[in-house]
């Protein structure tokens, strides 16, 4: 039939994947206690039949300005003194 009709034989046996809503993804994020990131969000999908790319969920965290928690506490600016004064305790002689 696929000679006749002049089509692969991959096309005939072809079958649209379900896609993903924006609105999977942004669920999932907040039913999680906004602690997901984009590498178990695709796991949690793809436990669900869904398949969905990081960079996709990644992308779409993004313009929805979602952050996760951990990622929030781990990047948290550190003080450091590094421009504060030492006092010359040893005495040293510095040219």
């Amino acid at each position: 039939m696929c000679n006749v009709l002049q089509i692969a034989i991959s096309t005939f046996y072809y079958e649209a994947k379900e896609k993903v809503s924006e609105d999977d993804i942004i669920t999932m994020f907040h039913e999680n206690r906004r602690v997901y990131g984009t590498r178990k969000i695709k796991v949690k999908l793809n436990e669900l039949g869904l398949i969905v790319s990081r960079r996709r969920i990644n992308r779409i965290m993004k313009e929805q300005g979602l952050v996760s928690v951990y990622t929030i506490v781990q990047y948290k600016p550190q003080k450091t003194n590094n421009e504060d004064n030492v006092t010359n305790s040893l005495n040293r002689q510095f040219q």
